[in-house]
């Protein structure tokens, strides 16, 4: 397995972050202005539209035998990813010349689509404008979104796919006290959860995705729940041969607007695509098994009462109100919460 070196993603970080977004709230229109910048030798166009009518885009690279299909923002309150992707962009151009990008050129073609829900992402919402969650919409293929990236798979037919999403601040790392900064999943295909050959080869890919982040930020990484979800984006393109990885965003300590995790983000889909490109075969998952579990046993806020009887939990609400993104903290349980983490924790009889 060749990983990039660790050193090397750290002191380049800064020149190849895409300064001109940040933030949760990402809308096409932040988006746009960006495509003039990308390399040349990326192709770009316009593949279809969303229900209320805004462009979705797909970038070209790459000439190798490996397909890779990469989306973001299907969940349109979702960008992280979205940022991960033009870090991404800039690196190509910034470091075309080097050893990773040669590799991946040479031995991939890769397809990204950088928005999927526009329509989702211009009033931060999950859905789409019609209400309908893209990732539950795999199945019935109800929204124009949803039947773009069907059209796109099955026409590209690709040997991996990127699904990036971003996880809420409740989940942290099984077994530690950390909050899960990236989790990962390899999509089970049925409900047996069998370990078939194509998610043998996904956990493969997310092996070397989890080794890299160990050492930037050890036990902050877990894995999503492989439950299967019958209309379920990643579960069925894994059930159609299309191998899946899913990456969500989560929280890193004082990290809300998810520019720490966006970094991470980056790393493990650039070192998921060196792999991709360089592995000689995807046999070897075991160490996919040893990532913790993520768990649900965070909030935002909790004030601590004396013999943690009463004590209360608070999270933060994302909205955007007059045309700003906004944190509103409301309550959320009350009681013995001795079982559970705060982000921030303070003792309410001070």
């Amino acid at each position: 397995m060749k990983q990039i070196e660790s050193l090397f993603l750290e002191s380049n970080y800064s020149k190849i972050k895409e300064s001109e977004i940040s933030g949760r709230w990402i809308t096409l229109q932040d988006i746009k202005p960006l495509y003039a910048n990308i390399a040349a030798s990326i192709q770009k166009k316009i593949i279809g539209q969303s229900e209320e009518g805004r462009d979705i885009y797909q970038l070209k690279l790459g000439s190798g035998k490996r397909k890779i299909l990469i989306w973001s923002q299907m969940h349109g309150n979702e960008s992280t990813g979205t940022k991960a992707v033009f870090d991404f962009l800039n690196f190509t151009k910034y470091f075309s010349d080097s050893n990773i990008m040669k590799a991946i050129i040479d031995n991939c073609e890769i397809i990204i689509i950088p928005m999927l829900n526009p329509d989702g992402a211009e009033v931060y919402t999950r859905v789409n404008a019609n209400k309908i969650d893209l990732n539950r919409d795999a199945v019935a293929l109800k929204a124009k979104e949803s039947k773009l990236l069907r059209k796109i798979l099955n026409g590209f037919n690709p040997d991996f796919c990127f699904n990036l999403h971003d996880q809420r601040t409740i989940f942290g790392v099984e077994g530690t006290k950390n909050p899960a900064t990236i989790s990962f999943l390899a999509p089970s295909e049925d409900a047996s959860r069998k370990i078939t050959r194509g998610r043998k080869e996904t956990m493969n890919v997310i092996v070397a995705m989890n080794s890299l982040l160990q050492q930037f930020i050890p036990d902050h990484i877990g894995r999503y729940t492989d439950e299967f979800y019958p209309t379920a984006t990643g579960d069925n393109f894994q059930k159609l041969g299309n191998n899946t990885i899913l990456i969500e965003a989560g929280h890193y300590p004082e990290d809300y607007e998810r520019e720490v995790a966006r970094e991470f983000n980056f790393y493990a889909l650039l070192q998921g695509i060196y792999h991709i490109s360089t592995a000689k075969n995807f046999e070897n998952y075991s160490d996919y098994l040893s990532i913790p579990n993520n768990i649900k046993n965070f909030y935002d806020v909790i004030y601590r009462t004396k013999n943690n009887q009463k004590d209360v939990a608070y999270q933060y609400v994302e909205k955007v109100e007059n045309g700003k993104f906004a944190l509103t903290l409301t309550r959320e349980k009350e009681g013995n919460l001795s079982s559970f983490i705060g982000h921030k924790e303070f003792n309410k009889n001070d």
